[in-house]
């Protein structure tokens, strides 16, 4: 079974300022769920700790299981990351590589004609679109087998037809697995999520959707009703 993510009343406090605190939420197992907020309000740096890239002040993160969610993470930025020096399969498995395992190409093979590159093994990354670039990150993310994934933003540089396309694939690969992604775009966010975190200098709180399948069709009336409440809950925590 998939492990989710329980937080228990977590602060951080960088420099005598406190970014928040005494939060408390779970990510079920298998569900996507994203987190929105206003810029500064702490949500990058809440990813930094359920990753265990910092140590929050208090609480606690654990697996739904009981265990530490920490070795059991994949993160996937913003940035694609790509080593311009390498090609794309090289790309894919350079966390083998670097841990010094044997790369398992097969694997890595098969991730590439998933997302859509099973052409393109020995190119580079200046040569890619930047949605293929994109395409790689996921196959990167994916190749390394972690059932909890954590994303920030992953999809924002894109252009909007290739962001929609980016969008259903990383779906429907991701499927099987924890996701917590942080966005600033309430589309996104409602297209794609099970459930929607607002972080706010008060706390965090949610926004309901509908039990549709995801992702969202763009012009499902119970997805735009879900943009305007949350649209209005992002209003209201900047005010």
């Amino acid at each position: 079974m998939t492990p989710g993510i329980i937080v228990n009343d977590l602060s951080l406090a960088f420099a005598g300022k406190t970014v928040f605190s005494n939060l408390n939420f779970t990510v079920a197992g298998g569900s996507f769920v994203s987190l929105l907020g206003a810029s500064g309000v702490g949500k990058t740096s809440l990813l930094r700790v359920i990753a265990g890239l910092t140590a929050p002040t208090a609480g606690t993160v654990m697996g739904s299981d009981g265990q530490p969610i920490v070795k059991r993470i994949a993160w996937m930025g913003q940035k694609d990351l790509l080593y311009p020096w390498l090609n794309v399969i090289d790309n894919v498995t350079v966390g083998a590589r670097l841990r010094g395992e044997k790369a398992d190409r097969q694997w890595a093979e098969h991730l590439l004609e998933r997302v859509g590159l099973a052409n393109l093994h020995h190119a580079r990354p200046a040569t890619l679109s930047g949605g293929m670039r994109q395409r790689a990150a996921i196959a990167r993310t994916l190749y390394e087998r972690r059932p909890v994934v954590l994303m920030d933003e992953p999809f924002s540089s894109l252009d909007a037809i290739t962001r929609a396309a980016v969008q259903e694939l990383a779906v429907e690969l991701l499927a099987q697995h924890t996701v917590l992604l942080i966005t600033h775009d309430p589309a996104e966010a409602c297209r794609l999520s099970h459930r929607l975190l607002v972080l706010s200098t008060s706390g965090l709180n949610e926004v309901l959707l509908s039990a549709d399948e995801l992702p969202r069709s763009l012009d499902n009336p119970a997805l735009l009703q879900s943009q305007a409440a949350l649209m209005q809950q992002l209003t209201e925590t900047t005010r």
